[in-house]
């Protein structure tokens, strides 16, 4: 697999982008109606990643977004995760624990402090990945923080090298 940093707008991203809100859309019977701007995506303070099979096919993606204190529950020196998503015919070969691995060096080396993401009740294998790679939950944020099946989960970046704790994670 071939993974390379692309514009959020790029039209293998927005190919991604409409399957995943499709998976939405099954999942929970809505897309995701967070507000996306590809210029969120631009380094240094974003990424963009999409992952290619061997024959040049969009099968994977995942991003960064730098984040600060706001009314939806973001802290300062966040960098929110979205769009991670893997197609179907390649789910378990590792490539989102690759994506997410990269997006958080990206996030570490742009000087976020911790990475942070939303998800929900009706994604179990996106909740244990996340857990899988040392995430915690912490308090909700963002347009769905007030909704059950909403479920937040952070993971520090400047001691993720030392081993991390929930208190670092929440911030506590």
């Amino acid at each position: 697999m071939n993974i390379q940093s692309v514009p959020y707008g790029h039209p293998d991203a927005v190919k991604l982008n409409d399957e995943v809100q499709a998976e939405y859309v099954e999942r929970y019977g809505d897309p995701d109606l967070t507000v996306m701007d590809p210029t969120h995506f631009e380094p240094p303070r974003g990424l963009y990643l999409l992952a290619y099979d061997a024959q040049g096919r969009p099968v994977a993606s995942g991003g960064w977004r730098s984040q600060e204190r706001s009314e939806e529950g973001h802290a300062d020196g966040d960098a929110e995760i979205k769009r991670m998503f893997v197609v179907r015919e390649v789910r378990g070969q590792g490539l989102a624990r690759r994506i997410l691995a990269a997006l958080e060096d990206s996030a570490r080396a742009a000087g976020r402090q911790r990475m942070v993401l939303e998800t929900g009740t009706e994604q179990p294998e996106a909740i244990a990945l996340y857990t899988s790679c040392g995430y915690v939950p912490i308090t909700k944020f963002g347009l769905y923080r007030f909704e059950d099946s909403s479920r937040c989960y952070g993971k520090p970046l400047a001691q993720a090298a030392a081993g991390s704790s929930a208190e670092d994670a929440t911030g506590a």
